[in-house]
């Protein structure tokens, strides 16, 4: 079978790997790799290549990087390589009909969840975020939907209490290698029905933007805490202390009853961690990055800077009722 595989990000290297590894044994033969351009990184806003690219250029394989997926030039380029089915990870584009048409076995998505639920491109931290317990991968057929295809396989992981968006996704992505051979086998061997969607059953998982990291206090604890874990290593969740914006890395919520302070507010400061007021219940915030500054833990922090109960933590530079910080 010619593959072509398109995949951006880490996610996608463990599928692309088993493609590879597999190529002998299971008749897979994987003839291009489509990647996105190159993306400005870092403080020097380098450009760097994607962690597929590296892959395909480390193994010898063509590559090809569009601008635009509707671009002629590279339309025809994909079609020259006449690929029996596409196999897309993590793309990160919308491939569009003409693209969805070109394999005659179709293109197949390893998508990280169990669909039709976190359909969208943020399902591992919305899952999270949204406190699930379980969540896994899925195998489909693409159709022109988002995420809408029939189903293929499907295998569940249980989300730990201490998993974020990162140490999930790095689960998920070694399972989605697995899963991808063993589905390509069995269409192989004719052994698997593809399953409509129970649409009705459908959720959205969007695409996460900054300004998600922000939190709200008045949220119950184990609701932030989530929300940590899930925006955990992007975008970062974060709140302001006085005029020092602070990302949050790492939290727990505390079963210390809810006392009179305002969500948001420092309680009690101890020397590991500090206990912050919540909409229901107290968070322990126990790792965080001030700005301009490395992540460190809360110990770490305190052995600089001093802080007392009664600060409050909110959405923007913190002010007195006198007008002064």
């Amino acid at each position: 079978m010619r593959i072509v595989f398109m995949g951006t990000p880490d996610f996608a290297v463990p599928a692309l790997e088993s493609l590879l590894r597999s190529k002998e044994s299971d008749g897979v033969n994987v003839v291009g790799v489509v990647t996105q351009p190159d993306r400005p990184k870092g403080r020097g806003q380098e450009l760097a290549m994607s962690p597929i690219k590296q892959l395909a250029l480390r193994e010898g394989l063509p590559l090809l990087q569009p601008t635009k997926m509707k671009d002629p030039v590279f339309l025809d380029a994909l079609r020259a390589w006449q690929p029996d089915c596409i196999v897309v990870a993590a793309f990160g584009r919308i491939l569009s009909p003409t693209i969805l048409a070109i394999p005659p076995q179709g293109c197949l998505n390893v998508h990280a969840s169990l669909l039709p639920k976190y359909r969208g491109a943020g399902p591992i931290q919305w899952a999270i975020i949204n406190g699930e317990r379980e969540t896994g991968i899925t195998t489909m057929l693409m159709d022109e939907g988002m995420d809408t295809g029939a189903i293929l396989l499907q295998a569940s992981i249980p989300i730990q209490p201490d998993d974020t968006a990162g140490s999930l996704s790095s689960k998920l992505a070694a399972v989605g290698g697995t899963l991808l051979i063993d589905t390509l086998r069995r269409l192989n061997e004719g052994t698997l029905s593809p399953r409509p969607q129970d649409h009705t059953q459908a959720t959205m998982a969007p695409l996460l933007k900054k300004e998600d990291g922000l939190i709200d206090w008045s949220l119950a604890a184990t609701a932030i805490a989530n929300r940590v874990r899930g925006m955990n290593p992007w975008p970062g969740a974060y709140t302001y202390a006085g005029e020092d914006r602070w990302v949050i890395w790492r939290t727990s919520a505390t079963d210390r009853p809810v006392g009179p302070a305002a969500p948001g507010t420092l309680v009690e400061v101890q020397k590991d961690r500090l206990l912050v007021a919540t909409g229901n219940g107290e968070l322990a915030i126990t790792d965080l990055q001030p700005a301009n500054s490395r992540r460190m833990s809360v110990a770490q922090y305190l052995a600089g800077h001093t802080l007392s109960p009664g600060l409050l933590l909110g959405p923007g530079p913190q002010v007195s009722p006198t007008g002064e910080p």
